[in-house]
């Protein structure tokens, strides 16, 4: 029994008639005989009967229609689900809070306006917790900007980010100054795996043990804030993270001579990630979207 032979004996219960069932299928009359005595000497019953020029179900035709006829339609809506032409199914993305809060939804949006029948999980996470979450199998993909050394984890750079030191104090970004003479402000930097504080401690180097750090979040909302309230707190953070402060000369820039603070954004995947048409879509439409 085949999916071919059972769409020919629901067109021929449809039609009646051997003629009209071959010409809406494109096959001969014979085959469509063929197909039904091969369906026939499956179910061991006898499934039409000729009455004048009707070809017609009997009474085993029709309860193997009514058995069959469910299990038939989801067999062929599954076919049509995972046609190699249409792009469709449900992709797991978790990225960083720096490209996940203020690049992700446009290229989101952007992706499910031109692929409806495509459902997207979007979550933020900090970078370690990403590189976690793909060991674990418990994602399709994740975007970061931490540089890492997996074996497991293939990595594809996208585009970059710059870190900036930020203030409320407008004074400080009057001139350009070396990183150490900020240490006696209050820091407040982001908490321990996220991908901005460990570039940042970094590019430190043995100047990290002399920072005074002040506070800890994980928002950044939550450290703009305690920016905007204490005019002596100060902070390393992504430029798109504070993009419209400055603009209002909310939050000003501190120029720093000897720190190099640009980073890649990286797409990561588990290197046995079976790459599906829709994955690679999503990957070609985040390539496209951000370029710098």
């Amino acid at each position: 029994m085949t999916l071919k032979e059972l769409e020919i004996f629901y067109k021929l219960a449809k039609y009646n008639h051997m003629g009209k069932t071959a010409k809406e299928l494109g096959i001969t009359q014979s085959a469509v005989s063929l197909a039904i005595k091969s369906l026939e000497n499956s179910v061991g019953e006898k499934l039409f009967e000729r009455i004048g020029k009707k070809v017609v179900l009997n009474e085993y035709g029709r309860r193997f229609y009514e058995e069959t006829v469910f299990c038939y339609e989801a067999l062929t809506d599954a076919e049509k689900m995972f046609d190699k032409n249409k792009i469709s199914g449900h992709l797991k993305i978790v990225t960083s809070k720096s490209f996940g809060n203020f690049l992700m939804p446009e290229l989101i949006i952007r992706f499910l306006n031109k692929y409806k029948d495509v459902k997207i999980s979007h979550f933020i996470r900090n970078s370690s917790q990403i590189i976690q979450m793909i060991n674990n199998g418990e994602i399709d993909l994740g975007i970061i900007e931490t540089e890492i050394n997996e074996i497991d984890i293939i990595k594809e750079k996208i585009g970059s980010d710059k870190l900036i030191i930020v203030s409320s104090n407008e004074k400080l970004s009057n001139k350009e100054v070396f990183i150490d003479t900020l240490f006696d402000k209050k820091w407040i930097l982001r908490e321990k795996g996220s991908g901005t504080r460990e570039m940042f401690i970094k590019a430190l180097g043995e100047l990290k043990k002399d920072i005074n750090l002040f506070l800890e979040c994980s928002e950044f909302d939550e450290i703009k804030n305690f920016l905007l309230k204490d005019s002596d707190m100060v902070t390393c953070i992504s430029e798109y993270a504070v993009k419209k402060e400055l603009k209002e000369k909310k939050l000003f820039e501190i120029k720093v001579k000897n720190i190099d603070l640009k980073r890649n954004f990286y797409i990561v995947y588990h290197k046995n990630k079976y790459k599906s048409k829709l994955l690679n879509e999503f990957i070609k439409c985040i390539k496209s979207g951000h370029k710098n």
